[in-house]
């Protein structure tokens, strides 16, 4: 069997970009541009509420009086809360991004069967191994990758609209711009790619297998099996028949087939604990420095949902081999 080379995997995923280059670029601009420009709607809307109500924000002596008389911890709070502006710049991202991944894998393979176009693409010296894993790779590198600089962008665009308007108040911009800290929330937010790949991996693959496998409808197989198994599990044990562990069930096999695909569903899982005491950033970001956050390598969750993906999308390259819908 012959490994995919890098060429020929580059010009597959240029095609799954190519073909869903809406979902894969333009979601995460327009998301982005919404973000900002509610921002601005908000910043616009407090001044003149402001303005009308006779409320000026360091009137006397501005904001710059007050900074000059922080201390090194208020300064820091300070620098806290324009990092927490670059990071909310990803945050809706992150959600749309979710919702793109997860219905891009569904439709991947299932879409082409539906179209016949799977015809044309098997008559192409291109196996279905290659053609399945480039989907892998678009779903969880490209996507997230294209994501994320898109957020930093919005982010940085964020951080500076943060520090002008500051500065209509008496409040030095590169003064405020020192206390940020935007290469480090850069590092973060780009180092954050490799986990999501292993973190997503169960999902994805899940959902590549329904693609492949369904004749129709693959949302519905692939939402209604894991939660209606999740619901007979916790039934038997209500109902006293099987000591199942209902709460376990539903967070490592529910939950990690259906929302993996979302950034930041380890954290929430609670994959890997999170040391506040220590770290480079501030206590309450250390969820996002990559110092504490690689600590979920640690964890036999992700290498067991490793194994459990890989093994999926065998079973999704196996169906589009062999799956003949005609």
């Amino acid at each position: 069997m012959k490994t995919p080379t890098l060429n020929n995997m580059f010009w597959l995923v240029k095609r799954e970009f190519w073909e869903h280059r809406g979902g894969f670029f333009w979601a995460p601009v327009i998301t982005g541009g919404v973000f900002l420009l509610l921002n601005i709607m908000g910043i616009i809307t407090a001044e003149v509420i402001g303005a009308r109500h006779g409320i000026r924000i360091g009137a006397s002596g501005g904001l710059q009086h007050v900074i000059a008389e922080m201390n090194a911890g208020d300064l820091s709070k300070v620098g806290l809360a324009l990092d927490v502006a670059m990071y909310s710049a990803m945050g809706l991202i992150a959600v749309v991004l979710g919702f793109m991944v997860l219905f891009y894998c569904l439709g991947a393979l299932y879409d082409e069967r539906r179209d016949r176009s799977v015809l044309f693409w098997k008559s192409l010296p291109v196996s279905d191994r290659d053609t399945v894993l480039s989907k892998v790779v678009s779903a969880t590198l490209v996507a997230p990758a294209i994501a994320i600089v898109v957020g930093i962008v919005v982010g940085m665009l964020q951080l500076l609209i943060v520090t002008v308007v500051l500065s209509f108040h008496g409040v030095h911009v590169w003064q405020l711009l020192t206390l940020a800290h935007p290469f480090r929330v850069t590092a973060n937010l780009l180092g954050s790619i490799p986990l999501y790949l292993l973190w997503a991996l169960p999902s994805v693959g899940w959902l590549l297998l329904c693609s492949a496998w369904a004749r129709s409808k693959p949302f519905l197989w692939a939402v209604a099996l894991p939660v209606v198994t999740g619901v007979l599990v916790s039934w038997f044990g209500i109902m006293g028949l099987f000591n199942l562990p209902t709460g376990w069930f539903w967070a490592n096999v529910v939950q990690r087939l259906l929302l993996s695909v979302f950034p930041g569903a380890s954290i929430l899982a609670g994959a890997h604990g999170i040391n506040v005491g220590q770290g480079g950033t501030d206590p309450r970001l250390n969820f996002m420095d990559l110092s504490q956050t690689y600590q979920l390598l640690g964890a036999p969750d992700v290498w067991i949902g490793v194994v459990v993906g890989v093994g999926l999308i065998a079973g999704a390259i196996w169906f589009r081999r062999w799956r003949d819908d005609s």
